[in-house]
């Protein structure tokens, strides 16, 4: 199977060094959910109840000592 965008931002996410993402999945991003789901153990994927939370959580990822924060939410990509 060819490689999709999604297979790329998460590789590029892992060689940042990326191991956790917050998100609340979502119609819009079915093609980021799949691609992540098949990086397989790379990256622990924290569901969230809301869309603001995931944001909350990525933003004191990074300030706090975890390095880069990543939101993942049907809105989009937000990294911190």
């Amino acid at each position: 199977m060819a490689k999709t965008v999604a297979d790329f931002i998460f590789e590029r996410l892992a060689a940042w060094g990326v191991s956790r993402i917050y998100g609340y999945p979502g119609d819009g991003i079915n093609g980021m959910t799949m691609a992540l789901r098949q990086a397989g153990d790379r990256f622990e994927f924290i569901q969230v109840r809301h869309e603001e939370s995931a944001g909350f959580m990525a933003c004191a990822h990074a300030k706090f000592g975890g390095g880069l924060g990543v939101c993942l939410v049907t809105s989009g990509l937000f990294m911190h």
